[in-house]
């Protein structure tokens, strides 16, 4: 398979898998009962959760500076968040171009080689991966029991254990044979792991390591806030604990790789991992849907602003 066609099957397959959980999504809900929904919501919690959003973007425009500043580059915070957004909006497109779009607007706008913006970009994903695994490992340690019983629930106690242990098992020996194979895809693992170890090392050799820190964590805790207080705007689905709002936020996070965007795939995974909880079908979805459009809306809006305004800004500096 040639690498057009394989570049090709990456930006139908997300769209064809989003078209049919959209179809899917609807054949449980209906567009009618949705509307319903929508028009029976409380909007004050909708915009305060897009509000939230908005911050956290805002973060990680102004986070960006910091790896950029001790290569010598001081840019325009403006620029940074017109990048961040219109990266956004581009991936709704083409799967993860917008991180290359990003670079490239850098480039062309603040003169920081392709090469050295996108690699501030990667540093960006290998912090952020770890603030999700440790929401992972901070959900899972309060949900132990939850999961726990549902596991028993599942499956028997001999094999929760055997699973345990084969899992361990393979995971040494594929350890053990990757750190001494020369194969491509051990190589590829090796690369990423040791890129993974040397981007959380080099935030700490950072000279404003902290605020760096800081400010990914608040992107982080802007997200589960917005997702959290999103809920109130549907009054059907009552309280939501905390375990099911970290279990929906994980759930739902991961959906958004499965698609453009998450569209389609995020009303599913919410009321997947809702459903867990006890929570009706109807008014997940109908939040999931509520959730993902809202916060679609502001990239859309800013993203389609500053793509449009990028350029008159840049003119306007140099004057």
């Amino acid at each position: 398979m040639s690498q057009k066609t394989k570049n090709l099957f990456k930006i139908i397959l997300p769209l064809l898998l989003g078209v049919f959980l959209i179809w899917y999504s609807l054949s449980k809900v209906s567009v009618d009962k949705l509307l319903v929904y929508a028009r029976n919501a409380d909007y004050t919690w909708i915009v305060f959760g897009m509000f939230l959003g908005l911050l956290s973007h805002m973060s990680r425009a102004y986070r960006w500076r910091f790896m950029l500043t001790p290569m010598g580059y001081h840019i325009k915070y403006g620029n940074s968040f017109m990048a961040v957004f219109a990266a956004y909006l581009i991936n709704y497109t083409i799967p993860r171009a917008g991180e290359v779009a990003r670079a490239s607007l850098l480039a062309n706008y603040e003169d920081v080689p392709f090469e050295k913006g996108f690699g501030t970009i990667v540093a960006e994903r290998i912090a952020d991966m770890v603030v999700m695994l440790g929401i992972m490992t901070i959900t899972l340690f309060l949900q132990f029991d939850f999961i726990y019983g549902f596991l028993i629930e599942k499956l028997n106690v001999t094999n929760i254990i055997l699973l345990i242990v084969v899992g361990v098992v393979l995971f040494i020996v594929a350890a053990f044979f990757i750190s001494r194979s020369h194969s491509k895809i051990a190589l590829k693992i090796k690369s990423f792991v040791g890129g993974l170890i040397e981007g959380v090392l080099s935030i700490f050799k950072m000279k404003n390591k902290w605020a760096y820190i800081f400010h990914t964590l608040f992107i982080w805790g802007m997200y589960v806030l917005m997702f959290y207080v999103t809920t109130f705007a549907i009054k059907e689905l009552g309280v939501v604990s905390p375990g099911a709002i970290l279990v929906g936020f994980i759930s739902a996070s991961f959906s958004i790789a499965a698609t453009n965007g998450g569209i389609g795939s995020y009303p599913l995974a919410v009321f997947a991992a809702f459903s867990l909880f006890g929570i009706p079908e109807e008014p997940s979805i109908a939040y999931g849907w509520i959730m993902w459009a809202s916060q679609t809306l502001v990239i859309i809006v800013c993203g389609g602003l500053s793509l449009l305004y990028l350029p008159i800004y840049n003119r306007i500096s140099k004057k």
